[in-house]
């Protein structure tokens, strides 16, 4: 595994010279702008491995996305090689349609400590809730960035994620897009504590994802990542183009149902994503 490669894998070619927030800002951008959030190979017959050198080899050398396990591992390893004061955290995310979180835990995030001062680092969200930059683990504190308002609320040792939700524009609009609501609604996107983690503890999870049929990840094909502006999304056969504040404190969002046919062109076009195996939606 080679730090270069990896420069190359997310087209970052300035200097890494310091291990600071600047740096590590730019850093995370870039990786996240490169790298998609998929759960593809399950749907590809495809087994998941949770080393370090299978990830490196998918994401890296093959030009893959991968989910939290994945992406967040991936660079858990670059910021550890340029110096950070890094570590793995677990959380646990909420579901909408239980309005509960999951008992389990089932996220990989990163701390990240700099100057006396922690950061959360999560390149493996995906999707519209993803950061665009580190944040400050501070606790009812309003942090705006490009894709909304995010925050940290903790209680008795236990942080939770959200995001203020903003307004969708659908132009011609001829699908029912769920996502809609009135801006200032709370989104709780997940929960976590400050215990330190090692990847091999997430090693029952990653076999769990992939062989539960009750989860999103067995149920449906998900490939997203994010733009200059916003984000590209494929779930399915369903790919959606948003546009962070199109409008004051609205996104725009553009829904398109794909064939078979374009939806392996989309993945090539969109997510620089060539599969060696058959992708059944």
């Amino acid at each position: 595994m080679d730090l270069q490669e990896y420069f190359t894998r997310i087209s970052y070619n300035n200097s890494y010279k310091d291990a600071d927030l600047q740096t590590l800002t730019v850093i995370f951008q870039h990786h996240i702008q490169a790298i998609p959030f998929e759960n593809l190979s399950m749907h590809c017959g495809e087994t998941i491995e949770l080393d370090l050198q299978s990830t490196y080899n998918k994401i890296v050398r093959k030009k893959r996305g991968g989910w939290c396990l994945e992406s967040n591992n991936l660079l858990f390893w670059a910021l550890q090689e340029l110096g950070y004061d890094v570590c793995i955290l677990g959380g646990n995310s909420y579901e909408p349609a239980e309005r509960a979180y999951k008992a389990e835990i089932n996220h990989i995030l990163l701390k990240v400590v700099i100057k006396g001062n922690s950061y959360i680092v999560d390149a493996g969200f995906g999707g519209a809730y993803q950061a665009w930059q580190p944040l400050m683990l501070i606790s009812g504190k309003d942090q705006p960035q490009i894709p909304g308002i995010f925050r940290f609320m903790e209680d008795n040792g236990t942080w939770y994620f959200e995001k203020v939700k903003r307004k969708h524009y659908i132009p011609e609009q001829s699908v029912r897009f769920t996502g809609t609501s009135e801006p200032g609604n709370i989104r709780k996107i997940y929960r976590f504590t400050l215990e330190p983690r090692h990847v091999n503890d997430f090693q029952e999870l990653n076999t769990y994802l992939q062989v539960c049929p009750d989860t999103i990840l067995q149920k449906k094909s998900i490939c997203s990542l994010q733009t200059t502006e916003g984000l590209y999304a494929l779930v399915g056969w369903t790919f959606t183009e948003m546009k962070y504040n199109y409008m004051e404190d609205v996104d725009l969002v553009q829904i398109t149902t794909l064939t078979d046919e374009e939806v392996e062109k989309t993945l090539k076009d969109k997510f620089k994503i060539v599969l060696e195996n058959k992708l059944t939606p």
